[in-house]
């Protein structure tokens, strides 16, 4: 495995977005927590387009839900490589990542040779 490409500007830089990301995706995790609790309907009172649209409304906050996750992940594992010393090197060929890669996709694990 190579050394990371990044000089210790970049890589302060790089940490700083991805603190900033992830205290971001933090929010918007609670507001979409908030918004996945069971939403009681009164049947009587509400429509039948409304309630589709509650179940709709719920579908798409699940699927929000689960980028979400997804993306927490990757932002927790980017900090790790952080932490140890290896952010900035591909985890599938092991040479470096591109800092305008990471800028633009900073918790992106590979480089751009190597991305699905």
């Amino acid at each position: 495995m190579s050394a990371s490409p990044l000089t210790d500007e970049q890589v302060a830089e790089l940490a700083e977005i991805l603190d900033r990301d992830l205290r971001g995706l933090e929010r918007s995790m609670r507001v979409t927590d908030e918004a996945m609790r069971p939403v009681e309907l009164d049947q009587t009172a509400v429509g039948r387009l409304s309630r589709i649209d509650s179940l709709q409304n719920q579908g798409l906050t699940r699927n929000l839900q689960e980028r979400e996750q997804a993306k927490l992940g990757l932002l927790v594992a980017a900090l790790r490589r952080l932490e140890s010393g290896t952010y900035g090197v591909c985890t599938e060929c092991g040479g470096g990542i591109a800092f305008g890669r990471l800028l633009v996709v900073p918790e992106t694990p590979t480089c751009a040779e190597c991305a699905p």
